[in-house]
């Protein structure tokens, strides 16, 4: 009987674990996110601009999601996020995040305690790219550095849309 205690519980505690989400922190990835989920159509994103980074919940097809921090960036109406590859740069390369959005772009976005069901979808063409590095760059002093040339680093860049 104590064996089976024993044994029952480390698979109690993963699964608390597991239900309860485990939201990702820096570089660590999570799992669910919590918040108040938005149902309401936004109209204006320039908002994110004032998060200096946020969590993106993709979906898997096992059912459990993955989430990542990121940053974020909105110019024109549009939302931006980037994924930094080790090279080459072409989506969805060795980011895991990136091979599940590839398969399935609804994911959900935290930006302080609110979560925004969007469609992630890899920058269309070159204008598109430039447009959210431009954004980017606006906001965060690397990301400047990395439109001057003055880093070397290759990415991917990311559209958000809201789910309709």
């Amino acid at each position: 009987m104590t064996r089976i205690r024993l044994l029952l519980l480390p698979i109690l505690l993963l699964g608390f674990a597991l239900l309860s989400g485990c939201e990702p922190k820096d570089r660590r990835p999570g799992t669910w996110l919590s918040g108040d989920e938005v149902t309401q159509a936004v109209t204006d994103w320039s908002f994110v601009n004032d998060a200096q980074e946020v969590f993106i919940e993709t979906h898997p097809w096992y059912g459990i999601p993955f989430s990542v921090t990121t940053v974020i960036a909105s110019a024109d109406g549009k939302v931006y996020v980037p994924s930094i590859y080790e090279a080459p740069a072409e989506f969805p390369g060795s980011k895991y995040w990136n091979s599940v959005i590839a398969a399935n772009p609804e994911v959900r976005v935290k930006i302080a305690d609110q979560l925004y069901p969007m469609t992630a979808l890899p920058a269309e063409n070159d204008a598109e790219f430039a447009a959210g590095l431009a954004a980017l760059a606006d906001k965060y002093d690397f990301w400047r550095q990395v439109q001057n040339g003055e880093t070397d680093t290759a990415f991917a860049i990311i559209r958000l849309h809201p789910r309709r």
